[in-house]
């Protein structure tokens, strides 16, 4: 199964998606991480069109083939993702949706199904996946992510990023050959003097140089009245144990909504690429659909 390709306007800017599955099936949208692009999802999303869902994946403004922010100070935020991220809903005609989100995806998720960044998105999410996502994360890893990922490196051949990507994504877990080389391939771009660098804008690191407390999203945590599951990588610096302990008393997790499941050989973040961690999230969003919706078998509490 091969995705369509297209492009819509959001919140004023050009975003590309790729989608998966019949444009009548039940929605996801599956979001993903800080530096990178909506095609990290394709296993998942055809994993999960083949059970009879529509997936959505986004490239967030600046990354990929959406446009880049005209105004990185005030646009490279949860906020703004969040506008973003309605005007998505409203431009497909997704009246609701379920929403997978690694790292950064996880976070613009939880923003947006809490309703207080985005009213008119409030009630539309049913479930959440927060793949190696938390509402705080450590601080050590967010400096680690912030070094790396406002000055891009640049390689005279595609070979030597795709060697580059290798390294510094090996806590993606277990990658085929030809998976990270579609990951190098469509996160690529060439610099005017023939060198190759990663696919983003390397403005969108001022998220984290002027609005140091984006990924404090306890709020919003607290608001959610939906199944959560929170895939932690079972190595991961960014989600920690005492943060996941945490969440298991607040939210979702006070109100019985919340499961956690441990990747085993993964760090930040699992690729959703192999057959446990994609049955974990198809299980999930099975269980918390509503009746007759995407195979689910009804809404179901998680604990």
């Amino acid at each position: 199964m091969s995705p369509a390709s297209r492009y819509i306007t959001c919140a004023g800017y050009e975003i590309h998606v790729t989608e998966w599955g019949a444009p009548d099936a039940p929605a996801v949208i599956a979001w993903h991480g800080l530096a990178r692009t909506g095609r990290d999802m394709d296993e998942l999303a055809a994993h999960l069109a083949a059970q009879g869902w529509r997936v959505v994946c986004p490239d967030t403004l600046g990354r990929g083939l959406s446009q880049w922010g005209r105004d990185p100070l005030h646009e490279y935020c949860l906020r703004f993702y969040a506008r973003l991220a309605a005007d998505l809903f409203d431009q497909l005609g997704i009246a609701s949706a379920h929403w997978v989100g690694t790292s950064m995806g996880g976070a613009i998720g939880t923003v947006c199904a809490s309703g207080l960044f985005a009213p008119q998105l409030k009630g539309r999410i049913q479930s959440l996946v927060l793949n190696d996502n938390a509402p705080e994360l450590s601080a050590l890893a967010l400096e680690r992510i912030k070094a790396y990922a406002g000055q891009p490196p640049a390689f005279d051949t595609v070979t030597e990023l795709e060697a580059f990507f290798r390294q510094v994504y090996r806590p993606y877990g277990w990658l085929s050959d030809a998976q990270w080389r579609r990951l190098t391939e469509t996160s690529t771009r060439r610099l005017g003097d023939g060198r190759v660098t990663p696919h983003y804008d390397p403005a969108m690191v001022q998220q984290f140089t002027h609005h140091a407390d984006d990924y404090l999203i306890w709020e919003h945590y607290d608001a959610l009245d939906i199944p959560v599951l929170c895939l932690r990588g079972a190595e991961s610096d960014l989600v920690l144990p005492d943060t996941v302990a945490a969440m298991h008393q607040r939210g979702p997790g006070a109100r019985g909504l919340l499961q956690v499941i441990e990747v085993p050989g993964c760090g930040h973040a699992p690729a959703l690429n192999v057959p446990e961690q994609l049955a974990w999230v198809a299980g999930f969003l099975q269980r918390s659909a509503a009746p007759g919706e995407g195979g689910g078998c009804g809404s179901l509490l998680l604990k």
